[in-house]
């Protein structure tokens, strides 16, 4: 399929998770919403996988472009920032710690509970 045609359905996609960011009140961003209607679409072959596939995989590709300027804006901030580093990282390690061990609990407890262990 051509990839004009593979953007314009990703684009649509996206478009109308942005309206049902504005007129649904929850405070769920706007991109979720595009990926849920997303997976909905190509779970019950409303869109077919090949229909977005070429397109998806180029995104993909250069998604790691997209994390540059983040980077270099916290360069530009580092005086900033560089006195809270610690506390960041620290903040960040057990919070990761955290919802890995959550994770794993409510997984073990689903499990159990289906009877599946």
């Amino acid at each position: 399929m051509n990839y004009i045609v593979q953007l314009v359905i990703i684009l649509t996609v996206t478009f109308i998770g942005e309206g049902m960011y504005f007129f649904i009140p929850l405070p769920i961003p706007a991109s979720i919403y595009g990926l849920l209607l997303m997976l909905i679409c190509l779970k019950t072959n409303i869109i077919k996988l090949e229909h977005v596939k070429s397109v998806g995989d180029s995104l993909l590709e250069i998604m790691p472009i997209m994390f540059i300027p983040p980077a270099v804006g916290l360069i530009d901030v580092w005086s900033d920032v560089a006195h809270i580093l610690i506390p960041i990282m620290i903040i960040t390690i057990l919070t990761t710690v955290l919802v890995m061990a959550t994770t794993g609990k409510m997984t073990d407890f689903i499990l159990k509970r289906n009877g599946e262990r």
